[in-house]
């Protein structure tokens, strides 16, 4: 096991739980962030590991908003548990059109999407978006201020814009909130249900990868297992401080900062880039 492959595996493990929730892209930043401090492991061990490592901070998710999540709960009144469940039907209806198309295209997108180019591209279009919606105005007065009055055909739309995250650097997060503002729901209300659709999204984007993984006749040494349970557990607890920090922000706050930031990191990324191709 190696030092410097702990170390470059803690760096990773704070990008995914700082850039998960925020709409800036956690699997872009993951895949520009390995560019630079490269992994010394297999592709297929670093393909899997990018992605199962977001079970950290879905985990975070999971135990903050248990209360809120669990239908089951011994003090919940039959309503309340009513009302779990119907959220549940929402969150597994937004999930639907994501987890077709992610099963279908997967292998795809791994060939020709996973690259600095598409990730830079990505950042930039969707930085200029999230400007757009915010001086239009249209999230001014919004219809929908609480995720429990959000309709089950709301939800499904939602989940449409959830597909666009498949091309990394869009966000999950990002496409979700963007999605769910232009349906009429307040910041808060977008960020929030955002949170609980990656609960099965990331769960099942995990199972995904490992069963692949496996299948493809790969495996798992001892350390590349501390690896993965090492990167979750630094996203699980960066994560924590991530969802509070955007609730927070949320309140008196517009995405347009994490427009410009998405931006400027584009820009960024196509000329780092581009200017190491043109060297070499």
């Amino acid at each position: 096991m190696s030092l410097v492959e702990v170390l470059k595996i803690i760096v990773l493990g704070i990008v995914e739980g700082f850039t998960e929730w925020l709409p800036i892209s956690s699997t872009g930043h993951m895949i520009l962030v390995d560019e630079i401090i490269r992994l010394d492991q297999p592709d297929a061990f670093k393909e899997m590991f990018l992605v199962v490592i977001q079970l950290g901070a879905i985990l975070a998710v999971v135990v903050m908003y248990f209360n809120r999540l669990n239908p089951f709960g011994r003090r919940k009144s039959t309503r309340q548990r009513e009302a779990v469940w119907i959220l549940w039907i929402k969150v597994v209806a937004a999930c639907v059109p994501a987890a077709v198309f992610g099963f279908l295209l997967d292998d795809w997108m791994d060939a020709h999407l996973y690259n600095a180019y598409v990730v830079a591209l990505a950042l930039i279009v969707y930085g200029v978006l999230f400007i757009l919606l915010e001086n239009s105005g249209m999230t001014d007065h919004p219809a929908v201020t609480k995720v429990s009055r959000i309709s089950l055909k709301t939800a499904f739309f939602i989940g449409l814009f959830q597909v666009l995250a498949l091309i990394p650097g869009t966000s999950r997060s990002g496409s979700t909130i963007l999605g769910a503002m232009i349906l009429g729901c307040s910041r808060g209300a977008a960020a929030e249900f955002s949170f609980f659709l990656g609960i099965p999204v990331m769960f099942g984007a995990s199972a995904l990868k490992i069963v692949k993984f496996f299948l493809e006749g790969n495996g798992l040494n001892g350390p590349q297992i501390f690896y993965i349970l090492l990167g979750m557990a630094v996203a699980f607890g960066v994560s924590v401080y991530s969802i509070r920090f955007l609730m927070g922000y949320v309140r008196s706050h517009d995405f347009k900062f994490f427009g410009y930031y998405r931006i400027i990191l584009g820009v960024v990324v196509l000329a780092y880039f581009g200017i190491t191709a043109l060297a070499s």
